[in-house]
């Protein structure tokens, strides 16, 4: 029996490294692949009208799995000046919860980092992806040109299952110690401070992994002193963006970066980086993160 595999090969960049993750799964050639390319992304808008048509949705949905090139072109935007961003919206529509960010130093010569070796660097950053800040993605308001106005949102559902999902992948890496680390703002936003007490109601069904704590300021100085001393870090949102490209630059940058977007019912694969569209078909993008 073949796994179906929805593609979407998106813009600049992303078909040409899809088309390398392609020909590395078509030669491995186990498990059987069926491969069905959507259209997706800013260049199907500009020929469609539509980043993420429903039919691509769909495909997606009925899929045993999705390969998500990048997307998104910076001249093709909606009329507030914001980016299409239909991988984000995907994510919404599959309520892909859990963003899975590995981070892993295959070589000491990709760190800007002295004095480490290839597996020093080995941790996952676990982004609650569809809550948070982008929940408010389509929602913020501009008032008369003098206030913009976006709102962060945070759940008790949204905050469990991601904060579950960080402590039995913290098992399941059976590292010693086994640890998720709680990145927040706790000491300022209440959102932050709930999300952060949802983390300890959950933490104590895992008395076996260690609970640790760190503000997100902080965390981007940690990340970079001591990044051996991390296992599992659950965030927020757009907490998780961000110091997930920081931990990137700290493995050799976002081609080495490879994610996840993983819900109940589907899952999405892609590379973390952009289009990049300045070096698009000229076969210097690095496919390895795809």
């Amino acid at each position: 029996m073949a796994y179906d595999i929805a593609v979407l090969k998106g813009d600049g960049i992303g078909p040409e490294v899809m088309d390398e993750a392609l020909r590395v799964l078509n030669e491995l050639g186990t498990p059987a692949l069926a491969f069905v390319e959507y259209p997706c992304g800013a260049g199907c808008y500009l020929e469609q009208g539509d980043p993420l048509p429903e039919a691509t949705v769909e495909g997606c949905r009925q899929a045993d799995a999705v390969l998500l090139g990048a997307m998104g072109l910076p001249h093709v935007r909606w009329p507030d000046g914001t980016e299409m961003r239909p991988q984000v919206d995907l994510r919404f529509q599959l309520d892909l919860y859990a963003g899975v960010r590995p981070i892993y130093l295959y070589a000491a010569a990709h760190t800007p980092l002295k004095g480490l070796e290839a597996g020093d660097i080995d941790f996952v950053i676990l982004r609650e992806n569809v809550e948070g800040l982008f929940a408010s993605m389509n929602g913020g308001i501009q008032l008369r040109g003098e206030v913009a106005v976006d709102s962060m949102v945070i759940t008790r559902t949204g905050t469990e299952r991601v904060v579950r999902y960080a402590f039995e992948l913290a098992r399941q890496r059976g590292r010693t110690p086994m640890k998720v680390t709680c990145v927040d703002k706790a000491n300022v936003f209440r959102s932050m401070a709930f999300f952060r007490s949802v983390y300890d109601e959950v933490a104590a069904d895992y008395p076996d992994v260690e609970r640790d704590y760190a503000y997100i300021d902080a965390l981007s100085m940690y990340l970079v002193q001591q990044p051996a001393g991390y296992d599992v870090l659950v965030t927020e949102n757009m907490y998780g963006d961000i110091i997930s490209d920081l931990a990137a630059g700290l493995v050799g940058g976002l081609g080495l970066a490879p994610s996840g977007d993983i819900g109940e019912d589907a899952a999405v694969f892609q590379p973390s980086h952009g289009t990049a569209p300045d070096i698009a078909g000229q076969g210097k993008a690095n496919p390895v993160a795809m």
